[in-house]
Formats: C-alpha cells, sequence, structure tokens
C-alpha cells in the first residue's frame, strides 16, 4: 500500500497554523476561564492576529470574501487548533464568524438577509435541531410547523443549542409533515426577536459551559424563510453533521497530540526510585498504545474527508472517525493524565480539560452507541 500523503499545500498550511498555535494561542492557555471561554478583549486581539495571519473565513466561498478550503483542508486546521484549550471547543470564531454548510445552501434573498450579515460579523446564527425527546432520533422530534395563510405556525422546544444565547437567528428543524418520518423535516430561519420566542439558559454541564433552550409559542415564520423545499431538513442537517463528524475526529487528533507531547515531556523529567519515567516498561507501552490510536485516526479523517470531497459516499466513514476518533482521544487524554499524577488533576496543564471536553464529545453530535448500529446496518448492506 502506497503511503497516505498531505498534499504540499496542505503540509504548509500545516506548518503555519502549527506554528501560530504554539506562538500565539498556547502562551496564553492560563487566560481561559473557567467555563472555557476567553475574554472577550483576549479573543478580539487573537481574532486579529489570525486575520492578519491569513486565517479568516476559511471555508467561505471566495465569492464572500472567504478561501474556500474543501474538507481535507479543514481537517488539518480543525487538528492543529485543537492542540490548545485557548479555542474554546465549540467555537472556532477566532478564526472568522461561525458559518456552517447550511446557510451556503441559501438563496439569494435568504443569503442578503442572513449569510452575508453573518459573514460581516453583524449576525451571529445557531442550529436547533436537538430536542428533549429527539436527540440521536431526530425522526421523532415534535416541534412543528404548520402551514398558515401567509407563514408557518412554529410551536416545540429545543434544548442544549449552544450559542443561542448570543445569537440572533437559529436555523430550526420542524416537522413539516409528520406523515413522512425524516423525510418530513424541513429547516426554518427563525429570527430570536419573534414574538414567541423564549430563549433560556439550560443545565449546567461539566464542561463549564450552558447550553440553550429555545421555546417557541406560535412563533410566526413567513415562508421566505424555509431554506430549499419542504421535507429536505434533514438531508441538510446530515449535511452539517458529516462536517461535524469530520470535525469530531479531526479535534481528537489534536487533542491526543497536545496530551502526548505533554506527556512524554513530563515522563523525561519525573525520576521515580532514582529513573526517570520514559524509561519504565509501563508507561513506554502506554504512550505507544496512544501514539498507534493517534496514527489510525488521523488516516481515517483525512479518508473521509478526502472522500467527501470527491462527492463520494461516505457514510460509514464519518460514522468510524466519529466513533474512533472521540474515543480514541478520550483515552489518550486519561492515560496522558494518569502519566502526570496529582498535578494532572491540576487546572495548571490543559489535559484535564481536554479529558472533560472530550468525555462530552463521545456523547455530543451522534453518540458511539448509535452510530455503532447505523455503521452495522451498511456492513450487513457491504457483506450481502
Amino acid at each position: 500500500m502506497p503511503e497516505f500523503r498531505l498534499p504540499s499545500e496542505l503540509v504548509l498550511f500545516r506548518d503555519m497554523l502549527r506554528s501560530f498555535v504554539d506562538r500565539e494561542l498556547i502562551p496564553v492557555e492560563h487566560l481561559v476561564q473557567p467555563n472555557g471561554e476567553i475574554p472577550p478583549e483576549l479573543h478580539a486581539g487573537l481574532a486579529a492576529k489570525a486575520r492578519a495571519a491569513g486565517l479568516w473565513l476559511l471555508d467561505v466561498p471566495e465569492a464572500y470574501g472567504g478561501q474556500a478550503l474543501d474538507l481535507l483542508a479543514m481537517a488539518v486546521f480543525w487538528e492543529e487548533i485543537s492542540r490548545t484549550i485557548t479555542v474554546p471547543c465549540r467555537d472556532y470564531t477566532i478564526f472568522g464568524p461561525a458559518i456552517g454548510p447550511i446557510l451556503l445552501n441559501l438563496n439569494d434573498d435568504q443569503k442578503h438577509r442572513y449569510l452575508l450579515p453573518v459573514i460581516r460579523g453583524e449576525k451571529v446564527a445557531c442550529f436547533a435541531q436537538t430536542e428533549p425527546d429527539a436527540g440521536s432520533d431526530p425522526a421523532s422530534m415534535r416541534t412543528r410547523a404548520v402551514r398558515g395563510p401567509d407563514g408557518y405556525v412554529l410551536n416545540g422546544t429545543k434544548r442544549f443549542i449552544t450559542n443561542a444565547h448570543r445569537s440572533h437567528f437559529a436555523q430550526v428543524m420542524a416537522v413539516t409533515d409528520p406523515g413522512k418520518g425524516a423525510k418530513g423535516i424541513s429547516c426554518l430561519l427563525v429570527d430570536l426577536d419573534s414574538p414567541g420566542v423564549r430563549v433560556r439558559s439550560s443545565q449546567q454541564t461539566m464542561m463549564g459551559e450552558r447550553p440553550s433552550e429555545i421555546y417557541f409559542d406560535d412563533v410566526h415564520v413567513p415562508y421566505e424563510n424555509l431554506v430549499g423545499r419542504e421535507g429536505e431538513g434533514f438531508a441538510l442537517a446530515q449535511d452539517w453533521i458529516n462536517h461535524g463528524r469530520i470535525r469530531h475526529g479531526a479535534r481528537g487528533c489534536g487533542v491526543a497530540t497536545r496530551c502526548l507531547e505533554l506527556a512524554v515531556s513530563y515522563s523525561r523529567q519525573r525520576k521515580t526510585f532514582g529513573a526517570p519515567l520514559s524509561e519504565r516498561q509501563g508507561i513506554q507501552w502506554m504512550l505507544a498504545d496512544c501514539f498507534i490510536e493517534l496514527h489510525a485516526a488521523r488516516l481515517m479523517v483525512h479518508d473521509a474527508a478526502a472522500r467527501l470531497d470527491a462527492g463520494r459516499d461516505a457514510r460509514s466513514e464519518t460514522f468510524m472517525v466519529k466513533i474512533f476518533g472521540d474515543e480514541m482521544s478520550f483515552r489518550v487524554a486519561d492515560k496522558c493524565l494518569a502519566i502526570h499524577g496529582g498535578i494532572g488533576l491540576t487546572t495548571d496543564l490543559p489535559i484535564e480539560r481536554f479529558w472533560r471536553d472530550q468525555r462530552s464529545f463521545i456523547i455530543t453530535e451522534g453518540p458511539p452507541e448509535v452510530l455503532r448500529t447505523a455503521l452495522a446496518r451498511n456492513i450487513f448492506r457491504h457483506f450481502n
């Protein structure tokens, strides 16, 4: 088998990103707040440095001032910036406003009202799919959008919505035809200052975050705020989620790399019973296992991203990337934390933050049990 190699331009891009992370982001990790956010003034300063370095609007089409990077390039980006806790694990806006693939599918009028203001930094968007009774099973969602004389009437509740408290509008998945299951779900753009919309903070998570709940009570949504056609919402969400699975896997590689960097350095310095930890076979094997898993995960991420860039079906590959990348990075963070002993439990090092964040990533955007079940269905079809 030939060795997989990144294109030379992506190697240069990776090296530039790594230098930026080492020079600008890792040195200010001590300024990260307990909830994982960074102070606004620090965010503004780092965003200015990222923009000056050419790390701005990376996945936005060139027509809108972006760099139009493909998914493989974005996988390289997500991995490198995930080596530091200075970049919040669910907020990459240091490198420009969060766009996402759904907003790029808007019609011209919708782009003028929603996409362009987001790119200019005038509006913030959130994605609202999860519900109290419909997390990993979106086909069972209860939020309904019923046709009226001049628009939809929206009722329902969304839960665990990231950034809803600071968003101006939401990309809301709602049932427009309850008899069609997943094919009866549509995507609506809903202004969060509309009458009948209420946003409130939800439970405090172990990561320090407070995701929001959004309540819709007879909210009027004009027909021109429908994205695509009725019934296309699930497909639009899947496009979002496919990108998200690559991001999960790439982030896992970045986290594992940083944890290994710290563990290798510490094992060389820390002596027990007259010898450094690095000479202990137990430690060597732990590090070897971590390195093996990291290498495998990175190859899986690059393969899946390249398949999607080529327009190929990569559902099984993205399932595996999400499952393996998240679980691998948590195992690596756990082992590297253990290698550090008591100091690993302190907030002096970023490992405990990585440990908590990666445990949460295993659950969010598709738990491994659900993805393994979906993957198994594909396996049975493959070997039919």
